[in-house]
């Protein structure tokens, strides 16, 4: 399951890449030529977009590194750190320059030429960045099963995905409005609406990156495994034998990783020999069970 989260991640980071850094090239010269604000703010949107996925996969490449004396519970919380850089980058080079690409089109209008090549790109640019969409859907799919999708977003620890969805969200209703706007601004011959077209992708990255920002935030404080993972230790340690009944269990994800501190009241009359054999043996269910558990602390008591 690691594994298939890891690859899974990974190969949704990828399509992002390839796309978004086609389409960048491909904006910038349809700017240049039109002089388009709406297509200049896209061209630094998907710039920035390929610089994110850059550090996404940076941050789940360290997230993997071992544990060391200095970081006993490893580096798995790096890819959270990198994945909230990456939503602050999108509210500053994309939304924040965005908006004001287009107040200075507003205040400075200059006439569009070569509208045509404008949304020529920008419609090749939604085929190109629906696929990488699909993709990352696709992916987002073998990892969340059988549950809802409203529910996996809800309660993911993949910080990693969820950036790379989001952007891909952002992009694609940005591609949109900024086709839109072209189109308006060539029927009118008003430069206006390039303007207010770039205003308007600004306003879409700056509420996506709030959200991808509020999502990374509870996860570098530090949060709870998936609801799965917890439903899962519960029902493991109910079932074993010489577990009378459970305190208190806390889980902590760390990147892919997960940590169980659990307090549970063994059977009386189980002798030191018995009582250490019932611990052990447990711990070697959950992480068999558990592939992610990666630390297990099970505390013996006889009160909470």
């Amino acid at each position: 399951m690691v594994s298939s989260t890891h690859d899974s991640t990974v190969r949704a980071i990828l399509y992002a890449f390839l796309a978004n850094f086609g389409i960048a090239i491909a904006k910038s010269w349809a700017a240049w030529l039109t002089g388009s604000g709406s297509m200049l703010a896209e061209a630094i949107h998907s710039y920035a977009d390929t610089g994110n996925q850059v550090l996404l996969y940076l941050g789940l490449r360290q997230s993997q590194k071992p544990a060391d004396d200095e970081h006993p519970l490893g580096y798995g919380k790096l890819s959270y750190f990198w994945s909230f850089i990456v939503a602050i980058l999108l509210f500053s080079m994309g939304g924040i320059f965005s908006i004001y690409e287009g107040v200075h089109k507003l205040q400075h209008p200059e006439p569009l030429t070569y509208v045509w090549v404008a949304i020529l790109v920008l419609s090749l640019a939604i085929l190109l960045e629906g696929s990488s969409l699909f993709g990352a859907l696709t992916e987002i799919r073998k990892v969340r099963g059988a549950r809802p999708f409203r529910e996996w977003l809800k309660h993911t620890r993949n910080s990693e995905l969820v950036v790379v969805l989001g952007e891909d969200i952002g992009a694609q209703l940005g591609l949109i409005v900024a086709l839109c706007f072209l189109v308006a601004a060539k029927i009118t011959g008003n430069p206006y609406y390039d303007a207010l077209g770039s205003i308007c992708i600004g306003v879409i990255l700056i509420v996506i990156s709030a959200f991808v920002a509020s999502r990374v935030k509870s996860l570098l404080v530090g949060r709870s495994a998936d609801p799965d993972i917890q439903d899962a230790i519960a029902a493991i340690i109910k079932s074993q034998e010489g577990i009378e009944s459970v305190f208190k269990t806390i889980t902590m994800q760390f990147g892919p990783d997960t940590m169980l501190a659990a307090k549970i009241k063994l059977r009386d009359g189980l002798s030191i020999e018995e009582a250490v054999a019932s611990i052990n043996a447990l711990e070697r269910e959950l992480k068999n069970r558990i592939p992610k558990l990666r630390w297990c602390f099970i505390e013996p008591d006889v009160e909470d």
